[in-house]
């Protein structure tokens, strides 16, 4: 029986800290339950009116550089049971792609975005909000591992920037968001504990007999 209202999860930190990994670890064992994903990541705003030179010159790791007005647009037409149109994101192209993709409505909605808690009207609609504390030097390795081997980056672009904004943002807007948590996961996907407790919580809200 399908709930009243989704129940929506927030899930944030640090670059690399294993938000990622945490939220498709929820979402995979709440298979067989009606549940979507929404990434911030998506949300970055369209720039097709800058030249690629413009684009690279680009802070993404300032909450400006984010349509958060859009994601907390569809967020509420989700809990609306509304079905949206998601962005896709091109990392080549540094902008928007032309398509998008269909989000269904959900009982269970995980939202996951390193700037998630940031915005106070975003931050509102998350029922359960989940902040992943992951050592600096962690995140640092995982995320210049992921660039070079996903994104095609080289290790001094990805150290370069690291140090002019990934590192002082995080320090500016992520980490100061960690007081808005309900839940602190320490160590990202690989605290199967806490990431059982999760379950067992949402699984409650879902089948409350």
């Amino acid at each position: 029986m399908a709930l009243s209202r989704p129940v929506v999860i927030g899930v944030t930190g640090g670059s690399g800290s294993g938000k990622t990994t945490v939220s498709h670890e929820i979402f995979n064992r709440l298979q067989g339950e009606s549940v979507v994903m929404l990434a911030q990541d998506a949300y970055y705003n369209d720039q097709t009116d800058l030249t690629m030179a413009q684009r690279r010159t680009v802070n993404y790791d300032h909450p400006d550089s984010f349509d958060t007005a859009l994601m907390v647009q569809h967020l509420k037409q989700l809990i609306n049971r509304e079905a949206i149109q998601e962005p896709i994101y091109d990392y080549v192209e540094s902008n928007r792609a032309k398509e998008t993709q269909l989000v269904e409505p959900a009982d269970v909605i995980i939202a996951e975005g390193v700037l998630l808690f940031v915005d106070p009207e975003l931050r509102d609609l998350l029922d359960i909000k989940i902040y992943v504390d992951t050592d600096d030097d962690i995140r640092f390795i995982r995320r210049l591992q992921r660039d070079m081997v996903e994104r095609g980056r080289s290790a001094d672009s990805v150290i370069q920037q690291y140090l002019a904004t990934v590192k002082p943002m995080h320090h500016q807007f992520v980490e100061p968001t960690k007081r808005y948590a309900d839940v602190i996961i320490p160590e990202g996907g690989e605290n199967l504990i806490a990431i059982n407790m999760l379950e067992s919580q949402i699984r409650a809200i879902l089948n409350p007999d």
